[in-house]
């Protein structure tokens, strides 16, 4: 197969990927895509750093054996805690979730105060703070755990009272303090109207998944990668367990047909 024409993987913990898969299609929809989803060790942001950076050699170990052209870590806690690794060991381009997001938030924010939610791991690596006072050090970022978060989402529980009870209880000391919100975590998006709801304020929600699309498509470009194939593209589904479950998921989100969910055993990779 000719590099071009050679699939982006992505993956993440379970679901949350998608939000990325969809601004792939939306913006590069001649690629190629492989995406595994973890569904099986689903959360990673209340493991050890030592188990987080494990998955992330397998799950980026199964994409790479596809043969992919580019990675995309579509998981706010591996790049957090497990990306510089991944990117000494790993052949191929990686894009991460967390730099074009800070990059967007710096470039929102007007009071100079940014909101960051995300896991326990992504929050207690310090990684957002570190990179978005990188770019402007007199930028206040205001950072809360949200554990519950990614379960729900992974329930499909985006709009029951349980949740909207969770994101009073998470985001009650965030509200009125900024104008700019990074969801650090790519289950996040799916509950975005619960989230702005009880802000109350109305701020800026850094679209992560757009971010990542547009560094995937000017990096593709620059090293002469991106698909322009008369052919349909095609997009191929793994998960580690229960692949009925994200095949409906994936389907109602992405709206478009996905019966193919292969289950893989990725302590393999």
């Amino acid at each position: 197969m000719k590099t071009v024409n050679k699939a982006i993987g992505v993956f993440d913990s379970g679901v949350g990927g998608l939000t990325v898969v969809r601004e792939i299609l939306r913006q590069l929809p001649d690629e190629n895509i492989i995406y595994f989803g973890d569904t099986a060790r689903v959360p990673y942001g209340t493991k050890s750093a030592k188990l987080i950076r494990k998955y992330a050699f397998q799950d980026a170990g199964f994409l790479i054996s596809r043969d992919i052209k580019l990675l995309i870590v579509a998981c706010n806690t591996v790049s957090a805690i497990g990306l510089e690794k991944l990117t000494q060991e790993v052949s191929v381009p990686i894009v991460d979730v967390i730099e074009p997001a800070c990059r967007a938030a710096v470039g929102a924010t007007e009071n100079k105060k940014i909101g960051v939610i995300g896991t326990k791991a992504t929050i207690l690596s310090g990684i957002y703070p570190k990179m978005i006072n990188k770019f402007d050090p007199a930028i206040e970022v205001i950072s809360k755990a949200c554990p519950l978060f990614v379960p729900l989402v992974e329930e499909g529980w985006l709009d029951e009272e349980v949740t909207k009870l969770t994101a009073q209880r998470y985001l009650r000391e965030l509200r009125g303090q900024i104008d700019t919100l990074i969801p650090g975590c790519t289950h996040y998006p799916l509950l975005k109207s619960v989230i702005e709801h009880e802000l109350e304020k109305k701020i800026v929600v850094i679209d992560s998944a757009g971010v990542v699309a547009i560094r995937v498509k000017k990096l593709l470009k620059e090293m002469g990668l991106l698909t322009h194939s008369p052919n349909k593209s095609w997009h191929k589904y793994f998960v580690s367990d229960d692949p009925e479950s994200f095949r409906k998921t994936a389907m109602s989100f992405l709206g478009e047909e996905t019966s193919v969910v292969k289950e893989i055993d990725i302590e393999e990779y």
